[in-house]
């Protein structure tokens, strides 16, 4: 064992600001302060671990007592200078926060702060990690910290500036360390290799720094351990360096890939098998591959000019991984990126880690094949151009539920067995109306028989859409049973209330005309720009008759065979038990209305009232009534 030997990162640590790599607004800074004798009485050096902080706290502390200064070129030959590099202390002193972080410890620094410094001009203490004392500690300082003795400076270290006391920073100098850049940490890695004889290739010195997270000491760290696998034959490559970190070679992680954007399960579970065969750990098979869809995502979203020093590749790697994302989409690959993150959290904490990696790449490979971006927007214009309308049908397991016309705004995704298109008129086509008659064979052999549908254009079904849209239970129950439609169409909507006690409520005026317009706005999927609720008047009855007839089609559609009518006294009894909306309690604005049924006689619509009730059917009944009349053709009968 050579009892000599010195770490290289302790070797080659900076002696000058010169030396020091990066940071060059902080080294002009310190060298103007001392050139200029500006210095103050306390420096608070923040950022992340190996950028620099205690390297250039010690050589200012140089620069400040060397006997040839203060200078900014300490000489490091008379004692101040060696006792300083040494970490001797006599009036340099470092104390490292973590293990003195007491309320007892800084009163017994605040008592050794009003001795006079021994040899040197200045008494400097640096506290590394000065996050780390407790608040009673960081009190206990204030007062020392802001009016300290003279001739003493406080310079204070750490990685966490966001746990000191804002009372602290306040009285401190702040110097922000950055992250030294790749190109910076490389070019230094190189330096230290030919001083050493160390023979390693550049792409390996490139990669060291960029698994270095900005950390020169990091770097140097990792450069040491690899000067173990030095040869005169062999330059050390970055294959060495992934077999002596375990990482992934490129390739392997290539490979893994392109079986997932291929959505090929077999082919991804295979190779992640011979993967994990070579003795590579689960959460660290993913956080390879993780970082793999890293730089596929800037390189699919940049492309290869400007991904220099950003993705941890060289040019060869960069090509070949481009090749590979040709047929991937950006928003793929960030969802591969947030399951494979998520399946990272579950390997941490589940005590079988095999079974969750398998469970994370066999849902990464079938994840990508339904995810196309130009499907989901061909699919998204077909829904929002109204070129596909769902047909209304009733089947066995929903009979009990009532057919809902489906306007421009309520389009969903066509079914291949409900798939129908409409006219610009938006009429049904004939065929289409004839696709829900069943003749006698077809009842035999189902539960409940079906009806045909209506066209959704009439006056009756406009009005029923138009009631359901109502977002108020109990003002839907008050318009079914005290209102009836004059017109209503895109450009007019005109309802009559007899009862002038409703009308002033639904009128312009009053507090439930906005839902008049909301629900005419949702039932045309635009907005209407003429709504009117009034009293009826004479003509009422024509204008309904003449919407009804010019909303018709002008041939009936005949069916292929007869159809089954069941007469009324059929009526599955059951399905018209309950007459009252499903949910009365839906609109707590409407709560004042208490009792419909039991409201004043005036204005109430039976069907034998007037003559308009021929032409609305029954709509103004309950859903359920509606829907077994419609079902079998029957009516009412009082």
């Amino acid at each position: 064992m050579d009892k000599n030997y010195i770490p290289l990162y302790r070797k080659y640590r900076p002696q000058t600001l010169e030396q020091i790599v990066g940071q060059e607004h902080i080294k002009r800074a310190l060298a103007n302060a001392v050139e200029s004798n500006r210095i103050s009485h306390a420096y608070l050096f923040t950022g992340p671990r190996g950028t620099g902080k205690t390297s250039t706290a010690r050589i200012f502390a140089k620069s400040l007592n060397c006997v040839n200064g203060p200078t900014v070129n300490p000489c490091n030959e008379c004692e101040n200078c060696k006792n300083i590099t040494n970490s001797i202390p006599i009036d340099v002193i470092e104390i490292d926060a973590a293990s003195n972080r007491s309320v007892n410890d800084a009163d017994e620094l605040i008592q050794k702060v009003a001795l006079a410094p021994v040899q040197c001009r200045y008494k400097i203490y640096i506290i590394d990690e000065v996050h780390m004392l407790t608040n009673h500690a960081f009190n206990a300082l204030l007062k020392t910290l802001e009016e300290p003795p003279k001739n003493v400076i406080f310079i204070l270290a750490t990685t966490e500036v966001h746990k000191v006391l804002d009372t602290i920073k306040s009285r401190c100098q702040r110097f922000d360390f950055k992250r030294i850049t790749t190109d910076d940490i490389s070019k230094h890695l190189r330096f230290i290799a030919d001083k050493e004889s160390i023979n390693i290739t550049d792409d390996a010195l490139v990669y060291i720094a960029q698994n270095s997270a900005g950390g020169m000491r990091d770097s140097i760290a990792l450069l040491d351990q690899l000067s173990i696998l030095n040869s005169t034959n062999k330059a050390i490559s970055v294959d060495d360096i992934n077999k002596l970190l375990g990482r992934l070679s490129f390739n392997s992680l290539s490979l893994l890939f392109d079986n997932i954007s291929k959505s090929d399960q077999s082919a991804a579970l295979s190779t992640l098998n011979d993967i994990y065969n070579q003795g590579n750990e689960p959460v660290q098979i993913l956080s390879n591959l993780l970082e793999y869809l890293r730089n596929a995502l800037i390189l699919k979203s940049v492309g290869n000019n400007s991904v220099n020093g950003v993705v941890q590749l060289n040019d060869e790697q960069i090509k070949t991984l481009s090749d590979k994302l040709v047929n991937i989409e950006t928003h793929q690959i960030v969802s591969l990126i947030d399951r494979c993150s998520s399946y990272i959290k579950e390997l941490k904490l589940t005590s079988n880690p095999k079974l969750w990696l398998d469970v994370a790449i066999l849902d990464m490979s079938n994840l990508v094949q339904n995810t196309k971006l130009e499907e989901l927007q061909q699919r998204i214009s077909i829904l929002e151009s109204g070129d596909a309308v769902v047909k209304p049908a009733l089947n066995v397991s929903s009979y009990n539920t009532p057919p809902t016309p489906v306007m421009k705004s309520e389009i969903t995704k066509p079914q291949p067995s409900q798939q129908a298109k409409v006219t610009e008129s938006d009429e049904v086509p004939k065929q289409a109306a004839t696709d829900n008659v069943l003749t006698e064979d077809e009842v035999l052999n189902q539960a409940v028989p079906m009806s045909k549908s209506a066209p959704v254009n009439n006056l009756k079904d406009l009005w029923v859409t138009f009631l359901e849209n109502i977002s108020s239970s109990p003002s839907r129950s008050i318009l079914k049973q005290q209102a009836l439609p004059v017109k209503l169409s895109e450009d007019e909507i005109i309802i009559s209330v007899k009862s002038q006690n409703w009308l002033k409520q639904f009128a312009k005026e009053g507090t439930k005309y906005d839902l008049i317009v909301q629900a005419a706005n949702t039932m045309f999927g635009k907005e209407v720009k003429k709504v009117i609720v009034r009293m009826p008047e004479q003509g009422d009855d024509a204008i309904r008759a003449e919407q009804s007839s010019s909303d018709d089609t002008d041939e009936k559609p005949a069916p292929a065979k007869k159809p089954l009518i069941v007469p009324p006294s059929e009526t599955v009894p059951e399905l018209v038990e309950n007459d009252s909306p499903q949910n009365p309690d839906e609109d707590s604005s409407d709560e004042d209305i208490t009792d419909i049924d039991t409201e004043s006689a005036e204005g109430e619509v039976k069907p034998s009232d007037t003559k308009s009730s021929e032409v609305l059917g029954n709509s103004y009944h309950s859903d359920s009534v509606n829907m077994v009349m419609d079902l079998f053709e029957g009516k009412i009968i009082e």
